[in-house]
């Protein structure tokens, strides 16, 4: 069909083509038809303007970006997405100064830890690590062979990362080296939070959660989501009460520390991916630029913009004020009065 094609081309040329003078419709017979093709072509090409990408790369955010996470200190809230993107604004007053991981590793998670520095997860099996500012960003690789998912930042300044096969990989000392377990599932652990000094809790693939309270020198035995759940992130206020967000816009609330579940009803069946307390209050990101809030043993939407895209994270800015990240350069703030 291609030879056709292009055949067919070459014999219209013959009969017909475009002028290079004043008139590009204008046809143009004889023999120099030919001859003049070339000329042809390149007098009704138009000029290449550039000025709207030029402008584009200009902006600290732009339209091409995708938000994965976000994190804040006292001073400085940062955000970071796919190909090393990390942005930095004062806390106090949002003005985004752009940065790019040289080797520009997908960066999943990030984390504010208490003697205010970052660390940051990427996709490249390495846990980066900034100053309070959210720059000078230095690698430590893990070592792992599983896919690693997700990071906290315990209370001693302790790095916890998840990872496939039930995969638990901490570091004590800043990543100058990483202690790794299995428990020997066949899961995918989605996330991981501390409820307080000595208490963390994973979830993951198949509704497993696990939890450990000595400070993860021990583990619980898996407990199990009702219904394969598989959860995009979890939330616990306390040791008993916590909460998983799921696909099809599902929320499992839990009151005996996850010993069992209960579904609670929300607006959307879009996948919901965050949860983010502010004060007494909860809550959630996800799909199709939903925000909801906890209301009761319910959720409802609140007032924010209206994009078709995912929003994945969000970081508070004042009592009464959120900051959302997601994909396709959404980052956003959003009055919660």
């Amino acid at each position: 069909m291609t030879s056709i094609i292009r055949k067919k081309r070459v014999e219209a040329v013959d009969r017909s083509v475009v002028s290079p003078h004043a008139s590009c419709a204008k046809p143009v017979k004889g023999f120099l038809a030919v001859a003049l093709l070339p000329l042809a072509l390149t007098g009704c090409e138009a000029p290449l303007d550039l000025q709207g990408v030029d402008k584009e790369l200009e902006k600290s955010v732009r339209r091409t970006d995708q938000f994965q996470a976000v994190a804040a200190n006292d001073s400085t809230v940062l955000t970071v997405g796919s190909d090393g993107i990390v942005l930095t604004s004062p806390r106090n007053n949002i003005s985004w100064t752009r940065q790019l991981i040289e080797s520009q590793p997908s960066l999943v998670d990030v984390e504010s830890c208490p003697d205010q520095s970052f660390a940051a997860l990427g996709m490249d099996g390495q846990v980066w690590f900034s100053d309070a500012k959210g720059e000078n960003w230095t690698p430590s690789p893990i070592g792992t062979q599983e896919n690693v998912l997700s990071l906290a930042c315990g209370p001693d300044n302790s790095i916890w990362v998840t990872a496939s096969f039930s995969t638990i990989i901490n570091s004590k000392d800043k990543g100058a080296s990483w202690s790794e377990i299995t428990l020997e599932e066949d899961s995918q652990l989605t996330d991981v939070k501390f409820i307080d000094e000595n208490t963390l809790v994973i979830a993951g693939e198949f509704g497993l959660v696990v939890k450990s309270t000595d400070g993860g020198d021990t583990w619980s035995a898996p407990e199990y989501m009702p219904n394969d759940f598989y959860p995009q992130g979890i939330h616990f206020a306390s040791a008993n009460e916590g909460w998983a967000a799921g696909l099809s816009g599902q929320i499992l609330h839990t009151t005996d520390g996850g010993l069992s579940w209960q579904q609670q009803t929300t607006p959307t069946e879009s996948p919901l991916y965050s949860f983010h307390a502010l004060g007494e209050r909860l809550f959630v990101m996800g799909d199709h630029g939903n925000v909801l809030e906890l209301n009761g043993q319910g959720w409802k939407r609140i007032d924010a913009p209206k994009i078709p895209v995912y929003l994945r994270d969000a970081e508070a800015l004042s009592d009464k004020q959120l900051l959302v990240a997601g994909g396709w350069g959404s980052l956003f703030t959003v009055d919660v009065q």
